[in-house]
């Protein structure tokens, strides 16, 4: 988004700020945060209304301009309606930030709470731009994974296209010269053409069927059940299983560090962060946590009866509970897991791409050895 032009609020006359490019082609693409019938805001435009606001308030503007100069600044309608109506509570209602981001239904009771801990402590600039940070370490995570995977999949797609074609064109095509020529066929060679001949009859019931099956796992995503189910398997997946698991406690490292830092009770930290985490394993492990606690567990006590959370990650928290550094341990902790994602994921592309084209060569090679071995017990019978 653009640069916030605060000249017409300054008493000296200072150069328009330049306007940022905006991204386009691939690259444009892979950067976008796109959400698909969610109610709040993606994480690109948080982004920048937490940092933009925080940038206001340091250089010491008040909330209500920085507040005016955000929504000026707003090019897509929705936005611009949505940031209007905040200022319009917070200035002319006299309601409070996180009163007026609460009532828009567009933000988490995690950025609620938290900014309201700022405003009550009078830090509100600082847990701004704490949020600011913690959107852009998730668009830069993503950004990473997205831009890693993305080529080793356009080759496994492209590779099975490669496939398809064989066995919809250039395998029919030999198998109306072979059935001229008579004779029996290799098994190798009437294999390939039973698959061929079931791809013509079968491809459109099984396009269907899948396309069915798609359509109800979105629609039951967030039942318990599947979410459940879709996350023990996903654990169950080997290198995949740990790289997943290392992103949500990365997530959720990076909740507690944000609350706990502004000062928010551990319970209700806890609770927030079970909130916004997103991944079942983690949620339901946080909710007998918060029951520990109320009983009278310390936290690190009461993540060890978990499996998901490793004893090392354990260990840190109990020195941060020991010591009262909580919010310090647990931004190592995250900082860890970003770094180990990071290296895992470049490792899983590159792993990833040669065992897509040995796998696609294979497949090509069996197709080809199956058409021409045909052709080659004909020239020894000829001979």
């Amino acid at each position: 988004m653009p640069a916030i032009d605060l000249s017409q609020y300054e008493k000296k006359k200072t150069p328009k700020p330049v306007k940022q490019e905006r991204d386009g082609g691939i690259i444009g693409f892979l950067n976008r945060d796109i959400s698909f019938g969610s109610k709040e805001l993606n994480d690109k435009k948080k982004e920048y209304l937490y940092l933009e606001l925080s940038s206001l308030l340091l250089a010491g503007i008040n909330l209500k301009t920085s507040l005016e100069l955000v929504t000026a600044e707003q090019e897509k309608e929705s936005d611009k309606k949505l940031f209007a109506a905040i200022q319009d509570s917070v200035v002319n209602n006299g309601i409070a930030l996180s009163k007026a981001l609460e009532k828009s239904g567009k933000f988490s009771l995690y950025e609620v709470y938290s900014i309201q801990i700022g405003e009550e402590t009078g830090q509100l600039a600082m847990v701004l731009q704490d949020l600011a940070k913690y959107y852009q370490g998730r668009i830069k995570q993503r950004r990473k994974i997205v831009s890693t995977l993305s080529y080793p999949c356009m080759v496994l797609l492209s590779s099975f296209g490669a496939v398809y074609f064989m066995l919809k064109v250039v395998v029919p095509m030999f198998a109306d010269v072979l059935k001229r020529f008579g004779g029996q066929l290799p098994w190798i060679t009437e294999l390939v053409i039973t698959i061929s001949k079931g791809m013509e009859t079968y491809f459109l019931p099984a396009f269907l069927l899948i396309t069915a099956i798609v359509v109800f796992l979105f629609r039951v995503r967030k039942t318990i059940p599947y979410r459940k189910i879709s996350s023990g398997f996903v654990l169950r997946v080997p290198v995949a299983g740990n790289l997943v698991k290392k992103i949500y406690l990365g997530r959720f490292c990076n909740s507690m560090r944000l609350l706990t830092g502004s000062h928010v009770p551990l319970l209700r930290a806890i609770a927030l962060s079970r909130q916004m985490v997103g991944w079942y394993p983690i949620e339901s492990s946080l909710q007998k946590v918060e029951d520990d606690i109320l009983n009278g567990k310390s936290l690190h006590q009461s993540l060890q009866q978990f499996k998901i959370y490793p004893s090392k990650m354990i260990q840190l928290v109990r020195i941060g509970e020991e010591s009262n550094k909580l919010d310090y341990f647990f931004s190592k902790i995250a900082e860890q897991y970003g770094e180990e994602v990071e290296y895992q994921t470049a490792s899983l592309s590159s792993i990833m791409e040669p065992l897509f084209i040995i796998v696609v060569g294979f497949l090509v090679g069996v197709i080809m050895i199956a058409m021409y071995l045909p052709m080659f017990q004909m020239g020894n019978t000829f001979q």
